[in-house]
């Protein structure tokens, strides 16, 4: 009886029982779609920054060490890349 008892008791819910295949399927789903979005995100923030280059004045590039050449070449990267 007792191992009747605990089946019933990870169907129920309990910490260590297993999620069914749909439950499991949407975790898995939702986490996906996140790491996606988080990537997106990234791409983007660095495409940004890499604008923000093309928009600094010589001096600006010079406090931060970096030549005109060099943000303009950084600046035309694709995002991906």
């Amino acid at each position: 009886m007792a191992a009747i008892d605990t089946i019933r008791s990870m169907r129920a819910g309990s910490p260590g029982a297993r999620p069914s295949g749909r439950q499991g399927y949407v975790r898995r789903l939702v986490r996906m779609v996140n790491s996606l979005a988080n990537r997106i995100g990234n791409l983007l923030d660095r495409r940004r920054s890499r604008l923000v280059l093309l928009e600094m004045t010589d001096d600006q590039l010079k406090d931060i060490g970096i030549s005109r050449a060099d943000a303009h070449r950084e600046g035309l990267r694709p995002f991906w890349d």
